[in-house]
């Protein structure tokens, strides 16, 4: 691990379903040796169900108070350093922006629907795509969460014309720039 490029503190992505914050995360955590936090892995873990058996058997907003409750176990100060994916509605609560915020560096990870589109075709785990229109709902649901994303992150960068190797090494030369001006 270069220290010349380690920040200091936690990484925290945020973004749409199929944006890139597990491959990114990875990297990162390749890069740093910094502990991985994937928040919906970490949440199927600890119920020992997948996140659309949470959302079918118990509803979007208990999953939602899963990932609120697992946002303020990641807040001790003494913790070590982690790279943290979060879930793409993580957003969707004022309490959860704040402690994302509070918790470090947040770049969101953006793409364009068709990008999307195009990564979530295939998969049959996004439990709010189990729909007749699915494109519709991206577009819905990215309309909705992105002045959130805006208001949360501290960096956006679009994935859609980059590999998971760039956007690491931007997000970890930005980070280290954050971390150095901060009081």
């Amino acid at each position: 691990m270069d220290s010349s490029i380690t920040p200091p503190e936690n990484i925290i992505l945020i973004g749409f379903m199929g944006c890139g914050k597990t491959t990114v995360a990875r990297e990162l955590h390749l890069r740093l040796g910094y502990p991985l936090v994937d928040m919906d892995h970490a949440i199927e873990k600890q119920t020992g169900k997948s996140i659309t058996q949470i959302f079918a058997e118990e509803g979007e907003p208990v999953f939602r108070d899963m990932e609120a409750s697992l946002l303020k176990s990641l807040m001790d100060p003494d913790a070590p350093h982690r790279i943290i994916s979060t879930g793409g509605g993580v957003v969707g609560r004022a309490e959860n922006r704040t402690m994302l915020r509070s918790l470090g560096y947040v770049v969101w990870l953006d793409a364009p629907a068709s990008v999307i589109i195009e990564h979530t075709r295939k998969t049959r785990n996004r439990p709010l795509l189990l729909t007749d229109n699915p494109e519709e709902r991206i577009a819905q649901l990215m309309e909705e969460r992105r002045p959130l994303y805006q208001v949360t992150s501290h960096l956006r960068i679009d994935t859609s014309e980059l590999d998971c190797h760039e956007l690491a090494t931007g997000i970890l030369e930005s980070a280290r720039y954050f971390f150095s001006k901060r009081p």
